[in-house]
């Protein structure tokens, strides 16, 4: 741990300078999630152009020669995957790297469909890198944007992701999910043995990290939203427990020994209390635990099963799934456990709800007639929309604007359990932009971080 300890002290990235034209020009991409058929905006990613006397970089045991092609494939990766950007392919390009980057000659640009161009200048020393980008309006013929920043070298891949943010906030006007990583359960082995351990990575799944042995099971992981702190729910001695782990400095405790069983741990908004769920007698209900005085509170008491607590952003209220009414059907409540109300009524079982983080929205899971949906409602239950329907799915975790889901997939395995597998995926709220996430083994449980930069 004491290397990722390392990395992430150097992951604070200096703005050199920085010159934004604010003359209220509205943003290229009108935002609406009803919209399924949305046009990608056409989008040319110019190779950075790389400063002479630059240095190469060493990654992952491997030189880069070209350190700025690369970050303008990590750019345009992240613009593609989005689903609201079609970068334009390279070949068409007619201008070089460092004349656009001085002053585009938008009729090129134009005559290839671009609307909107992104060029940069990388400049790499053995232990700096310096990173400028420039956002133009094609159509306009007017710069929109310009940022440099300076960081060590083997954090280029993050300049990467905090200059496709910047671009983003600035072509659609919402915050952009780059900059962020993902902590997911990686699993091994056949369906029968399966070998779980914690596993973090880069939103688009570089940079893969091991931070358990997988000695004991681990489920359940999930991002405190204000620091780097993790929740996840671990059998120790076949008896499960609810763990705090600092990514920064790999320490690790538990929150509390209870006398029966933990499970579904999650974070407040404020990062100060643990909600979970708490079984005792065959009956389970949530309770709170406020992290500096270890007080416990109990926020249910009911004779069913209360499970999956999830906060409103605001802290005001508390979404849940129960069997209270006969079959599990998601709830609302005040913070305090006050003014129940079950929100679903539809058909199938409701379960794994998980506030959004703009607090206009509930993902779900849903089974009905053997299969498994992934959907969100408004928080009083109405306007239900399913995203996504599959053999198996469960988990949904929301990106830090609001406006992507990940959770995961399983297939179906023969009578000898062969052909299983778990697998991550993605999807905005439109349902049109569905992606597989690669990982290095199989995955489950996944949670999004915050935005690492602010």
């Amino acid at each position: 741990m004491k290397c990722l300890k390392d990395k992430m002290r150097k992951l604070f990235l200096t703005i050199l300078c920085f010159f934004i034209f604010n003359n209220n020009v509205l943003a290229l991409i009108q935002v609406d999630i009803t919209r399924g058929n949305l046009e990608p905006l056409p989008i040319a990613v110019s190779p950075f152009h790389v400063e002479s006397g630059s240095v190469e970089i060493k990654h992952s045991d491997k030189t880069i020669k070209n350190i700025g092609a690369e970050i303008a494939k990590v750019i345009e990766v992240n613009f593609r995957r989005s689903g609201l950007f079609n970068p334009l392919k390279k070949d068409s390009f007619v201008q070089k790297p460092d004349i656009a980057h001085a002053k585009p000659r938008f009729e090129d640009w134009r005559l290839i469909k671009a609307q909107a161009l992104v060029t940069g200048k990388i400049s790499v020393s053995e232990d700096k890198l310096r990173a400028e980008f420039r956002l133009w309006d094609v159509v306009a013929a007017k710069e929109m944007v310009a940022l440099a920043f300076s960081t060590t070298p083997d954090n280029w891949r993050r300049v990467a992701h905090i200059i496709s943010d910047k671009i983003y906030n600035r072509l659609t006007g919402e915050d952009g999910y780059f900059d962020t990583r993902i902590i997911y359960v990686a699993e091994t082995g056949e369906k029968t043995q399966r070998y779980k351990r914690l596993a973090i990575m880069d939103q688009d799944g570089a940079n893969v990290k091991y931070l358990t042995l997988g000695n004991e099971l681990v489920l359940t992981p999930r991002f405190s939203p204000t620091n780097q702190l993790v929740t996840y729910l671990s059998y120790f001695r076949n008896m499960p427990r609810v763990y705090l782990l600092d990514i920064e400095t790999g320490m690790q405790e538990v929150v509390g020994d209870f006398p029966g069983m933990t499970f579904a741990p999650r974070f407040s908004p404020d990062g100060k209390k643990i909600i979970m769920s708490f079984a005792k007698d065959g009956n389970s209900d949530i309770y709170t635990m406020n992290l500096e005085t270890r007080v416990v509170e109990k926020i249910t008491d009911h004779s069913s099963i209360d499970t999956s607590p999830s906060y409103s952003p605001d802290g005001k209220y508390i979404t849940f799934n129960s069997d209270r009414s006969g079959l599990q059907q998601i709830y609302v409540m005040r913070s305090d456990g006050t003014n129940i109300k079950r929100i679903t009524f539809g058909k199938g079982l409701y379960g794994t709800p998980v506030w959004s983080p703009r607090g206009d929205l509930i993902a779900f899971t849903k089974v009905h007639k053997n299969r498994f949906y992934i959907g969100v409602m408004r928080p009083d239950g109405t306007g239900e929309r399913l995203l996504t329907e599959n053999f198996y799915q469960e988990a949904p975790s929301w990106s830090p604007n609001g406006r992507v889901l990940i959770f995961y997939r399983e297939t179906k395995s023969d009578s000898q359990g062969k052909g299983f597998s778990a697998k991550l995926w993605s999807i905005d709220l439109t349902g049109y932009n569905e992606r597989q996430i690669e990982t290095e083994t199989d995955g489950s449980d996944p949670s999004w971080s915050s935005i690492l930069s602010k």
